[in-house]
């Protein structure tokens, strides 16, 4: 990190306080704020009140929200923790890229022999504390999940906490057979690998993958409840995960922070004392959060209105009910911690950060140089407005988890009148398709709108950033990012999406525009070529974006699903995996596997058409014949698939098309074949249009290479050709008769 601003003898903050610290018992005070939430919204719906017909005793009514809040708290803290530390915190002391290659190795040889990696490899505090909060959060996180798995199960059942036989084994049929049961024992194992892992785990790469899978531990968590049984459930699931991830960013990362509190201060005294800029580790660090903390409050709040909006028909209720008065009370302080925030970010942060990351990015510190009682007031202020901001959310939190055992106003029942489409997609059917309606019918999957959108402003924002830098940047590369993200929507939430789930032609067209036409239109973008360009590198040890996105360039993994052979055999023989086996009826009848059939076929298609026609770099790029043939078989094998899917007479997932219900239209065989047409056409015209691209590309790729020999033979006479010439003479003369 850079010194602040200030002349080279100006005097400098004295090593004795240059920065606060939050008080550890403060922050658990603060945190206990929440369980009085819990306690007042408690009574505000009646949840501690005993049952009239099978009450489980006051243990569960109260110990379970108690549980769910200290659930939800130690999960937010154990995966904020790990995320700051792959992205945010330094791994070893000084800057990375003045670690040599005996270094590396010298740290690698600790490793194999089982050294502590604190003392004997240059482990950074910072990330020791850090690491230290994650497993220590996790085993929380783990104890309350298994409290709360118990305790669902005694209100479910109406009966107390026992250990007779009955409540053994009600409980082991909770588990294996109950939707929740089996959402909750998910977690529990997430919960319990998680932490294994943390304590495990050491280096940054390896707790990228930690991180990931802490976040899954939200899939089972936004699949019970209010979202698991209420209309729209697409919607509802997609919503509330968003939601949970929003929550895990924001509130767990401010939490980490204020336990990293008197780590950081050390740490800042220690860099003060040796005039390297004490002051800005804090500046530093809380402006990469604040970048994390931006995206997660925009997620909370837009996820939350939409979620809010399933389970609220009327303002009356908003008003009037004790589900609605809650969902209230969390929007009032989402808009004052959203302002907080924003006082933060706009003004605390610039002055405690010595300079912006990245070169000739101008230095935002007004922090007088020699002034260390403005510093000490700075960050007191600053403190002081992260525990205010911890109060709050813990409370909302504490809402939160009462908010998940009070029935909302909008019924979560069927209708008894309900259709055959209704009961097996969760929607009324729609509407004969026509060609106007396959673009007017919209169901938005909120998953995919808040993924589009977010990489529709970052693309458009780099694009700026370039420009205003002096950078020039392809118009039309931007147009066809852009136009693949529209097709992605129409994709994901357009008519496709609607009439895929009760015809087998619509999910064709799903599935093959997916697969097939928004990916080559994101590959000509070239985003991972424009991140290089406008991202900035880091230097002080830490993985920023781009270095995790180089690091997954230059990856094994990389290699392996960029092989040319590896990824067109992925692209083709997908369909047959997908249709051929009972993962065509998981995505039909389950909405995780629905979701991960689109990424599935999104990433796979996108893959395919970067090794093909991409700009952006690879491990390894094929030769330009090499793909014209693989485009060429590829077209040959979709053929192929096509015909026996048009000419089969065997319906495919017969127990979902055969009884949707739908009175227009071809019959369900006759729309399987139909489906296979659709294939045929949707899969051979793209690639026809990449096998263009690819040609014109190689076409262009000679010509610059003729430019190229062409310089160089201007430059050097010719003395290749002359060279290549001789030699020829020369085997002429030797083959010569004597």
């Amino acid at each position: 990190m850079t010194p602040a601003a200030g002349g080279r003898g100006a005097a400098r903050p004295t090593a004795d306080a240059p920065v606060r610290a939050v008080a550890l018992p403060a922050v658990g005070a603060v945190l206990c704020l929440g369980l009085v939430a819990v306690a007042l919204a408690g009574l505000l719906t009646g949840v501690g009140r005993p049952s009239q017909i099978a009450d489980p005793g006051a243990v569960t009514r109260w110990g379970l929200p108690v549980a769910r809040f200290v659930h939800h708290l130690a999960m937010a803290t154990a995966v904020a923790a790990v995320i700051l530390a792959v992205v945010a915190v330094p791994a070893r002391l000084g800057p990375r890229s003045r670690q040599s290659r005996a270094e590396r190795a010298e740290k690698a040889r600790v490793e194999r022999a089982g050294t502590s990696a604190s003392s004997a490899s240059g482990e950074h505090p910072l990330y020791a504390r850090t690491l230290q909060i994650a497993g220590i959060s996790s085993v929380v996180w783990t104890v309350a999940a298994v409290v709360v798995l118990v305790l669902s199960y005694s209100a479910l059942a109406g009966q107390p906490l026992s250990a007779d036989e009955n409540f053994s084994a009600g409980f082991l049929g909770y588990v294996q057979s109950i939707a929740t049961g089996q959402a909750w024992m998910a977690v529990v194992i997430i919960a319990a690998v998680f932490a294994t892992l943390v304590f495990a785990v050491r280096s940054p790469a390896g707790l990228f993958f930690v991180a990931v899978l802490g976040l899954g531990g939200i899939v089972p968590m936004a699949l019970v409840g209010h979202s698991g049984s209420g209309d729209d459930h697409s919607a509802a699931v997609n919503s509330l995960g968003l939601h949970l991830l929003g929550v895990v960013v924001w509130v767990g990362g401010l939490v980490v922070l204020a336990l990293l509190s008197p780590e950081i201060r050390r740490q800042a005294a220690a860099l003060t004392a040796r005039e390297q800029g004490g002051p800005e580790i804090v500046g530093t660090l809380l402006r990469r959060y604040s970048v994390l903390a931006g995206l997660a409050i925009a997620t909370v709040a837009f996820s939350g209105v939409i979620n809010a909006d399933l389970r609220i028909a009327t303002l009356d209720q908003l008003l009037t009910t004790p589900y609605g008065i809650m969902i209230a009370l969390k929007v009032g302080a989402t808009l004052g911690l959203g302002v907080v925030g924003w006082m933060n970010r706009s003004w605390i942060i610039p002055r405690l950060a010595g300079s912006h990351e990245g070169a000739g990015a101008p230095s935002p510190s007004a922090l007088p140089a020699g002034d260390p009682a403005r510093t000490r007031a700075v960050t007191g202020l600053l403190w002081q407005l992260i525990l205010v901001e911890i109060a709050v959310m813990s409370a909302v939190i504490g809402v939160s988890a009462i908010l998940g055992r009070t029935s909302p106003p909008v019924s979560e029942d069927l209708p008894p009148d309900a259709t055959p489409a209704r009961i097996l997609t969760g929607y009324d059917l729609p509407p004969e398709p026509t060609v106007g309606l396959w673009f007017s019918q919209w169901r938005f999957d909120w998953l995919w709108v808040a993924i589009i959108v977010f990489l529709a402003a970052w693309y458009l924002y780099s694009m700026v950033r370039l420009r205003r830098r002096g950078d020039g940047w392809p118009v039309m590369r931007a147009v066809s990012f852009l136009v693949g993200l529209a097709v992605l929507l129409w994709v994901t939430s357009g008519g496709p999406a609607v009439y895929g789930m009760v015809l087998f032609s619509g999910h064709m067209i799903q599935h093959m525009t997916l697969t097939m036409v928004a990916p080559m239109f994101l590959v000509l973008g070239s985003p991972v070529t424009l991140a290089m360009r406008a991202l900035a590198p880091r230097t002080d040890g830490t993985r920023g974006a781009r270095e995790w996105i180089l690091w997954l360039v230059h990856s094994r993994f990389s290699r392996v699903v960029t092989h040319p052979v590896v990824a067109a055999a992925n692209f083709a023989g997908s369909l047959v995996l997908f249709y051929y086996t009972p993962l065509f009826g998981y995505a039909l009848e389950y909405h995780v596997g629905h979701e991960l059939m689109n990424v599935h076929f999104l990433l796979t298609g996108y893959i395919f058409a970067l090794v093909m026609v991409g700009h952006d770099p690879l491990p390894k790029r094929p030769a330009h014949a090499i793909r014209l043939v693989m485009l060429l078989a590829t077209m040959a094998f979709h053929a192929f698939i096509a015909v026996a899917l048009s000419g089969s007479e065997s319906l495919i997932q017969a127990s979902w098309f055969g009884n949707i219900g739908h009175d227009w239209g071809f019959s369900a065989i006759e729309d399987q074949q139909r489906g296979g047409e659709l294939m045929w056409g949707l899969g051979e015209i793209p690639t026809m249009l990449l096998a263009v691209i690819a040609a014109v590309q190689w076409s262009r790729a000679d010509r610059r290479e003729m430019v190229r020999e062409d310089r160089e033979a201007d430059r050097t006479g010719d003395a290749e050709l002359h060279e290549y010439n001789e030699m020829f003479a020369r085997m002429a003369e030797r083959d010569a008769p004597r």
